[in-house]
């Protein structure tokens, strides 16, 4: 399947079918030279199967997890591209999860003022969410994504056989997403979630469905001045969760799951509650809202002292508030402590 995403001359495919890694240079023009860029918990045979496609294929694998989104891994990816002599015609090629793309996009974004950039996301939350849109970039200072930039790829190839090697805690991390997409905007697919006796069976159609609704919001807002803001739903106080080191060990989508909690009604909280729980994602934790609060205060969406939050009333719609960042702290106690 070909869902088109439509951004005039950024405009690019989207790819969804079960065995198109393996045969990605039909798709992506690999005629060339290509950085590709994984991490160590991606199964290598990812990696090496589009360098096998590739006319000349640079695998390099940085480690796995959130702390290699960073400068450094960053100056690494870009003097190896010196140091190889990559052009302005050859390209970069991600193969892993979210953070592998956002931090490969960055590179092919700012890599002789832009090369090309093919995104192959191998998780479920990348597939769902993260791999689409073009928000690129790194952390700095302890603040998620606060450097980065918007660059579309190229295209994007979603195999999701790949899901087979992931433990059952990423898969659930990355199906939050979807959760949060149905939660805003798609009850059908909420319920198709909610209901479920078979996630391998579902899988494909919940893609579908989540990039559906996430391309059509790009659509409408690709620099996220407006609707676009509707994707950080349960990220404003999910982001802040994640950057508290006192609470290490939890996955992006599991911070997520948390901070949908204290956003939403008390009958929307009474449903996804459950759904939570049926995919082992967490429903509260033990943090400090000081500690939150200080987070929340640097995150992008702020403006002075208010930030606007996705709230969700009723399954399938949502609205914004514009809230004063001390509020959240009502809503962080009414929620998850």
């Amino acid at each position: 399947m070909i869902i088109p995403l439509n951004l005039g001359e950024q405009s690019y495919n989207i790819l969804l079918e079960r065995d198109s890694l393996n045969k990605a240079s039909s798709y992506l023009n690999l005629n060339r030279k290509c950085l590709i860029v994984t991490d160590s918990g991606v199964p290598s045979q990812y990696a090496n199967s589009i360098k096998e496609q590739a006319k000349e294929g640079h695998i390099v694998t940085i480690p796995q997890g959130e702390a290699s989104k960073n400068f450094d891994s960053y100056k690494m990816l870009l003097a190896y591209m010196v140091e190889n002599s990559f052009t302005r015609t050859d390209c970069v090629v991600a193969v892993g999860g979210g953070v592998v793309g956002d931090l490969s996009g960055f590179v092919a974004s700012s890599y002789m003022r832009g090369v090309d950039f093919y995104n192959i996301p191998t998780t479920l939350l990348s597939q769902v969410d993260s791999s689409i849109g073009g928000k690129v970039a790194i952390d700095f200072n302890g603040v998620k994504n606060i450097i980065g930039a918007f660059y579309q790829p190229k295209s994007v190839l979603i195999d999701s056989n790949t899901l087979k090697t992931l433990d059952k805690r990423q898969v659930s991390a990355g199906l939050c997403e979807a959760i949060k997409m149905a939660s805003t905007s798609d009850k059908e697919l909420f319920e198709l979630i909610e209901n479920s006796t078979s996630l391998d069976n579902d899988i494909d159609t919940i893609i579908e469905k989540a990039l559906l609704i996430k391309k059509n919001v790009v659509e409408i807002d690709p620099k996220e001045k407006g609707l676009r803001r509707v994707l950080n739903f349960g990220h404003t106080i999910g982001h802040a969760i994640e950057s508290d080191n006192n609470l290490g060990g939890l996955l992006h989508g599991e911070c997520v799951a948390l901070g949908m909690l204290p956003m939403c009604s008390e009958d929307v909280r009474q449903r996804l509650i459950p759904v939570l729980k049926k995919y082992s994602l967490p429903t509260n934790v033990d943090c400090n809202t000081d500690t939150l609060i200080s987070y929340i205060t640097h995150d992008k969406k702020a403006k002075g002292n208010k930030i606007t939050v996705i709230y969700v009333n009723e399954i399938g719609s949502f609205e914004m508030r514009e809230i004063e960042i001390e509020e959240m702290r009502n809503y962080i106690n009414g929620g998850i402590l």
